[in-house]
């Protein structure tokens, strides 16, 4: 025993040796305890323990020089001998594998039932599970298989999912369906009992090396590997004894160090690890290689500088032809606009033209309860008969029947009134019971409406409107000519207002006479109608409003049969603190 290692390394006579689990620690300890077994057999006179660690905590432990002894993947050997000059004594070699360099592979699995994946081209635009990036049998190596079909996981994958160690887990993943495609270290899938009714195996080998289902060429097996610190004749009596190590049930063995230049190749191949740097050249590197380039370059912007002067006049030519081509544009638009809203303003003048036979007698209500009063008013003065009381009693008669008649003048002046549109944050509630409102206050005998409003109090939507009771109100309106042959019990108008995920969405019912395939067909074009006085202009109004909030509008005959379900979606604008749930 040496004393050149670090005192933090060894304690007494204690060796350690730092092995990867990428089976996990359980598994990882099942695999290596004969190893670590026989090494203590072998040499007596030293106490060998595993620690069982992933890539980073390795990488940790190596750095901090906390083991004497290396066992990992070949990618990571070759990382860390670039690195920290780690040396390999002997190369892992098992009954799978007749040879040490022609040991190790991957395959890329998928799901039984997915017919679709046969070969490594077939993962295009498929979800990847995989250990993690630095994964050489896990990722690396099919990576590699990848870049020569000229398929950038990247680039072309719709995802890749990395699920760290153990290496079960990309088996996890793409047995729930979190995957489409998964990379495991060959030979993986034969420890499994029964492994092909639950994968398959995409772009197989069909004259490989191993006794196992792989996906790509193979490479060297692990190696065991010593550190600077690690003393010569305690690595010899290792390297010794792991040759002389008999065969055990796992099928263990070991030879002399093999040949791992083909995983430099791959990491050249995909410049990463210890040829990281080739992606990023120095200017001299640069200079080097690309002085013709760079030559031809020069001359191309000297060039460049004339035919820029050419360039800017007749940008500026242009510029000026553009600007005015945008003004004519804007032009246009404004007229576009305000052709629309002429439109708006007469579909509103339409209902409410459509509804004006009712509208004179619901005025004469208030206007004969006024006149009522006053005439009681008179009668009791000519008779003597006038008290403060009564005269309280008639002026607040008069006072409620006129309120009563301006309220339904306001809010047809409100409704008709002609202005630009102007979206706000509103309710929908609130925009329906006015809607509601101002719909029942013009007909003398209105059908029972019933709001069912299922929407949380703090539910917002950014609109116009009055755009949106237009729309209500249009809905109204057909929903009341539906019904002028229907019984008295089915004289009612059902609205229900409810979140449909990110949308609001208010259904008016009626159970009227409904509407025939062939009428439901052309149901928003315009100048389309089934009324005899009708202009055919209502809904399709009603349609460009929608669209131009980003809603839909649509029309359909309900489960029943029974009359016509008209629905407005608009997207959620916002929820408030109002909307939220809060735990019991």
């Amino acid at each position: 025993m040496s004393g050149h290692q670090p005192a933090q390394a060894r304690s007494g006579n204690t060796v350690r040796i730092g092995i990867l689990a990428y089976r996990g620690v359980e598994q990882s300890i099942r695999e290596w305890a004969p190893l670590i077994d026989h090494l203590n057999h072998a040499l007596p006179g030293q106490r060998f323990v595993a620690l069982y660690l992933e890539l980073d905590n390795l990488r940790k432990a190596i750095v901090a020089g906390s083991v004497d002894f290396v066992l990992t993947n070949p990618g990571h050997y070759a990382e860390l001998e670039a690195e920290v000059g780690i040396s390999r004594i002997a190369t892992l070699q098992q009954a799978f594998s007749p040879v040490a360099d022609q040991a190790l592979g991957a395959t890329v699995i998928a799901a039984a039932g997915r017919q679709d994946l046969q070969t490594l081209e077939d993962m295009r635009g498929q979800v990847l599970a995989a250990t993690s990036q630095e994964g050489f049998g896990g990722y690396q190596i099919i990576w590699r298989e990848l870049a020569e079909l000229d398929l950038d996981p990247e680039r072309d994958l719709a995802g890749r999912l990395f699920v760290g160690f153990p290496m079960q887990r990309v088996l996890e993943a793409v047995a729930d369906g979190r995957a489409d495609v998964g990379i495991v270290r060959a030979c993986l899938l034969e420890s499994l009992p029964d492994w092909q009714r639950h994968y398959r195996v995409l772009g197989q080998h069909e004259h490989s090396a191993l006794d196992c289902a792989v996906s790509s060429r193979l490479y060297p097996d692990w190696p065991m590997a010593t550190l600077r610190h690690t003393p010569p004749d305690l690595a010899r009596d290792v390297a010794v004894a792991l040759l002389q190590m008999p065969d055990n049930p796992q099928g263990i063995a070991w030879t002399v160090p093999a040949d791992y230049q083909s995983v430099h190749a791959l990491f050249q191949a995909l410049q990463i690890g210890p040829y990281a740097h080739l992606k990023v050249p120095t200017l001299q590197h640069l200079a080097q290689r690309y002085w013709l380039f760079l030559l031809l370059a020069t001359l191309a912007l000297l060039g460049w500088g004339g035919y820029t002067l050419r360039v800017e006049y007749l940008v500026r030519q242009r510029t000026s032809a553009l600007e005015r081509a945008l003004q004519e544009r804007e032009a246009l638009e404004a007229r576009m606009r305000a052709g629309q809203e002429q439109a708006d303003h007469l579909s509103r003048l339409s209902v409410l033209g459509e509804l004006s036979s009712t509208l004179a007698h619901e005025l004469n209500q208030p206007l004969a309860g006024v006149g009522n009063y006053a005439q009681s008013l008179l009668r009791r003065l000519d008779n003597g008969r006038l008290t403060p009381e009564a005269v309280r009693e008639a002026s607040t008669g008069i006072m409620s029947q006129a309120q009563a008649a301006e309220g339904i003048v306001r809010r047809i002046r409100g409704f008709v009134r002609k202005r630009a549109g102007l979206r706000e944050i509103h309710a929908l509630p609130a925009l329906v019971q006015d809607a509601v409102a101002l719909f029942s206050g013009m007909l003398s005998q209105a059908p029972h409406i019933e709001i069912d409003d299922r929407l949380a109090p703090g539910l917002r939507i950014m609109v116009d409107p009055l755009q949106i009771q237009q729309v209500v109100l249009n809905f109204l309106k057909n929903a009341l000519d539906a019904l002028r042959t229907a019984s008295p019990d089915a004289q009612r108008i059902d609205i229900v207002l409810e979140a449909c995920g990110a949308w609001v969405c208010l259904r008016v019912r009626d159970r009227g006479v409904g509407m025939s395939d062939a009428q439901l067909a052309r149901l928003f074009e315009p100048f389309y109608t089934t009324k005899e006085d009708g202009l055919g202009l209502g809904l399709s109004i009603c349609k460009s409003i929608a669209e131009a909030h980003g809603g839909q509008l649509s029309g359909a005959r309900p489960d029943d049969g029974t009359g016509m379900v008209f629905s407005l979606c608009l997207p959620v604008y916002e929820r408030t603190a109002e909307s939220v749930d809060l735990p019991d």
